[in-house]
């Protein structure tokens, strides 16, 4: 039986569409007074395991029938499992898209390159506050692995929730402020009924490191290269871009990058103010094969075995501006997403057979998660004293974690949902009032979407357990 929710004003509802028991796709709503906002709108992909579905998102229908009431998308950061739905959805939605100025530019240029540039983007400044519809919001900002990473506060006359994005702890990063730790600490005396909170780090003990930790093991393990050095990491890590950087200044090297998107993300940083102004100007990618091996530095996409990125063409030995000898080293600085081995893997081997030196995580410090471990959240639970907690942002077993923690850390109420459960959030707990229809949407080769028939989907989500 369908079920079809409007939210009076006498409260709260939480309603998430996508990213819950899941990576990737985030899609939540929060509805009020007979309207709704929508947080962050990402894609996933499907992997080694589900290799016809290179591109999915949470299907939008439920409030894309509703989207009269749809007072606007906030964008808590600039990830793809964020964002990257937006080219292919947002016309379904065509309501005022919230975000602040970096994750602004990224969205702009996105929309742009599919003739969307009509849609209205409203920039935030940092920590800025805003009205949609009845909801009253306010970005907190957070440390991740991209600039302008931000915890939303969304207020409404019967209580607040937190929804905390993507974050770590950070206490020296290399990008960007650190955390509003004064902020998130006077959150306690807010009228809160929940926190919806990031799960994806959830199973790992202790803290997550600080992105400034990486500077000494990646230089110490680019002393030990003769030749060429090409680093791959996510293109949206634009802290890691600039350690890359520094290390390759400390190493007396030229520092460039290789990959469409890492090019556009490195654009948009130094065009922002996020490029630290006493590193060297970057070698155009065209130019980086004419260095001397000793003297190149290259940071590239491709660290999850992307068939089409630039580091599965280097290993193929088909890159138009930069081919790999026998002793040069290249470096993962990036972990692994599940579903990914296997690719990762035989783009490993393929480096391996030109006589490569290959470096992962498994060698040396090189890379720190942008999510919070455990101890991380213990902190933030203590800080904000949340009456309930929601996980989201993860496989079931990331969300029990979580749950696990905020349990541990006194908590007094902690609630595991799902997609499409439409919950009301009291005080003293969550109450599921029904479900509407979920499902995911696919790009097919051409472009067009498709719905991921239902059998399917679940498998992926079986998967994930």
């Amino acid at each position: 039986m369908s079920f079809y929710p409007t939210p009076s004003t006498e409260e709260l509802l939480f309603l998430p569409l996508g990213g819950v028991g899941e990576i990737g796709m985030n899609l939540s709503l929060y509805g009020y007074g007979g309207s709704w906002i929508a947080v962050d709108f990402g894609i996933t992909f499907g992997g080694d395991d589900f290799p016809d579905y290179e591109v999915m998102m949470a299907d939008p229908a439920f409030i894309a029938a509703r989207r009269d009431r749809l007072a606007g998308l906030v964008l808590t950061h600039g990830h793809e499992d964020h964002i990257g739905a937006l080219p292919y959805l947002w016309q379904r939605l065509r309501c005022p898209i919230y975000a602040t100025p970096f994750t602004a530019a990224l969205v702009r240029a996105k929309l742009a390159r599919v003739g969307l540039e009509d849609a209205p983007i409203v920039e935030v400044g940092l920590g800025g506050r805003f009205e949609a519809g009845p909801f009253a919001l306010e970005y907190i900002g957070m440390t991740h692995s991209i600039p302008e990473p931000n915890a939303v506060l969304i207020r409404t006359p019967v209580g607040s929730v937190l929804h905390t994005g993507d974050w770590k702890l950070d206490e020296r990063p290399v990008i960007g402020p650190v955390y509003d730790h004064r902020r998130l600490v006077g959150l306690r005396r807010e009228p809160l009924l929940a926190m919806v909170c990031d799960s994806t780090n959830a199973m790992v003990p202790g803290s997550t490191g600080s992105e400034s930790d990486l500077f000494k093991p990646l230089l110490d393990l680019g002393k030990t290269a003769k030749g060429r050095i090409v680093a791959t990491a996510f293109a949206s890590n634009v802290a890691r871009l600039a350690t890359l950087a520094r290390v390759a200044d400390a190493l007396g090297r030229r520092f460039g990058v290789v990959g469409p998107a890492m090019e556009r993300m490195l654009a948009t940083a130094r065009g922002l103010g996020y490029w630290p102004d006493k590193l060297p100007e970057p070698v155009d990618g065209p130019h980086l094969g004419h260095l001397p091996p000793e003297a190149l530095f290259a940071a590239c996409t491709g660290s999850q075995g992307e068939p089409n990125s630039a580091l599965a063409r280097l290993a193929a030995d088909r890159h138009r501006d930069l081919l790999l000898d026998p002793g040069d080293l290249v470096i993962f600085s990036s972990r692994m997403i599940p579903g990914n081995e296997r690719s990762v893997e035989r783009i490993q081997q393929r480096l391996r057979d030109l006589g490569v030196r290959v470096a992962t995580d498994h060698d040396a410090l090189v890379h720190v998660s942008g999510h919070p471990a455990q101890a991380d959240l213990e902190r933030l639970y203590g800080w904000v004293q949340p009456p309930v907690v929601i996980p989201v942002h993860g496989t079931p077993r990331h969300l029990a974690a979580n749950a696990a923690v905020a349990r541990h850390s006194h908590v007094p109420a902690v609630r595991v949902v799902d997609n499409g459960e439409v919950c009301r959030l009291n005080p003293w707990g969550v109450e599921v009032l029904g479900r509407v229809e979920t499902g995911r949407l696919w790009v097919l080769p051409d472009g067009r979407l498709a719905k991921v028939p239902e059998a399917d989907w679940r498998k992926m989500r079986a998967t994930s357990h």
